[in-house]
């Protein structure tokens, strides 16, 4: 994504491949298929399962390589789960932390691990700012797509649960793949990633980055529809992790996710309920018409740039850290829980998804303060200078006693910017 690794100092800004520069590669050899062994960190025994390099999968335009695992006695008409890496990372890399091959393990679906190359990108990103790469039909979003294909084919996994979920630049290019191929992707999550078609150039990808773009619920949804022309739903089901302590990726991306989708629903961007989960998490759950969660915003009070994982050996426990990959809570857990993964189902049509409970709203609470007051008392947070409401992720400009907001406290520990007490 941007040129600098993340959450450090700039070093060079010419190389557009440096955007979103995530979690350091874990080495690894990549060849034929060979037996898994358990993710460190998992609480599980041994995978039984198999990661291998997949050749040959199809046509190849944004040449990348394809890695995947199988668990043992995978079968016919299981979920698939694509999963991308972020910069300077690799898919074994992920394959290794994120947590994804444990509950492949626990609950019988395939993982697809995209690789980009380093002839594409010095930094190993995936290109979700360029056009040639990102758009449907074209590029590294193609090459993503066979591989999709060639699962359907060779593992005979079920097409109505397919499933994308990316970190960083990955998560960048999961809000283009979930835009680009609605109808291939069942849901999707976006982990400390950008809206769908935030940006077609460099100087757009550093903007998209960092700063609030102002648009409207309406024109983010506008890019989703505009990205496949004529189609008309049904629509994934996206599930948006941020840290909001997060300087690589400002955390108004969250927000700004959150009314892209929500808008393509056709939905309200206020939550329909919130939940507080461990590791300092906020989830705001938004239902469709049905009453059923349709968009999921995890906000991670606290964390940095990364991929929110939390080793041990309790059923929620997943992952292991390592630069990038942050001990706070399990968002692969959370992920695959939303999209139905723990009893093989997927995510349900509208009319058969399970319902989440609804939280009895407090009486709504009103304060107007300076910005850095507003963060003092917990209200907001700071990235870059700027100040943002905690839940809502609303921009609140600059972060200073000059800058006085109104923020209305909806639910408990979630704030929105009113224009006035």
């Amino acid at each position: 994504m941007h040129p600098l690794p993340p959450d450090r100092a700039p070093a060079d800004r010419r190389s557009i491949r440096r955007t979103l520069a995530l979690a350091a590669a874990a080495a690894f050899v990549a060849g034929s298929a060979v037996a898994a062994v358990g993710p460190a960190g998992s609480g599980e025994a041994a995978a039984a399962g198999t990661y291998s390099q997949v050749t040959g999968f199809g046509p190849n335009p944004g040449n990348l390589s394809m890695y995947s695992y199988l668990p043992a006695g995978l079968s016919a008409d299981a979920p698939l789960v694509v999963a991308l890496h972020g910069c300077t990372q690799s898919a074994g890399d992920y394959y290794q932390h994120s947590g994804w091959a444990q509950y492949a393990d626990r609950w019988g679906f395939a993982v697809v691990f995209p690789q980009q190359s380093s002839s594409n990108n010095p930094q190993s990103c995936f290109d979700w700012y360029t056009p040639s790469d990102d758009s449907r039909g074209r590029g590294e979003a193609e090459s993503i797509r066979e591989m999709v294909s060639y699962a359907q084919s060779t593992y005979h996994v079920d097409p109505k649960r397919i499933y994308v979920t990316g970190l960083s630049a990955g998560g960048g290019m999961t809000s283009n793949l979930l835009a680009d191929y609605p109808d291939v992707f069942a849901g999707g999550a976006i982990d400390s990633g950008l809206p769908a078609q935030c940006a077609t150039s460099l100087v757009q990808a550093t903007n998209c980055q960092y700063s609030n773009q102002n648009k409207t619920p309406a024109q983010w949804g506008d890019l989703v529809r505009a990205a496949d022309p004529g189609y008309a739903g049904p629509w994934p089901r996206v599930a948006i992790w941020q840290g909001t302590a997060d300087t690589t990726v400002s955390p108004v991306n969250a927000t700004e996710e959150r009314d892209q989708w929500t808008n393509v629903w056709g939905i309200s961007q206020t939550p329909s309920s919130t939940r507080t989960l461990s590791g300092g998490t906020t989830e705001n759950i938004y239902n469709d018409s049905h009453g059923q969660p349709a968009v999921e915003l995890y906000s991670v009070s606290g964390m940095a740039h990364g991929l929110a994982v939390h080793p041990g050996t309790g059923a929620d426990n997943c992952g292991s850290t390592d630069t990038y990959y942050l001990d706070y809570i399990c968002s692969t857990y959370y992920t695959a829980l939303f999209w139905g993964l723990d009893n093989g189902g997927g995510t349900p049509p509208p009319t058969t998804t399970t319902t989440t409970t609804t939280t009895t709203t407090p009486p709504v609470q009103c304060f107007t303060a300076n910005n850095y007051a507003h963060t003092v008392a917990g209200r907001a947070y700071q990235s870059g200078g700027y100040a943002y409401a905690v839940g809502s992720n609303d921009a609140m400009g600059l972060w200073n006693v000059a800058v006085i907001t109104s923020l209305s406290e909806t639910s408990p520990g979630y704030y929105a910017v009113v224009p006035s007490c």
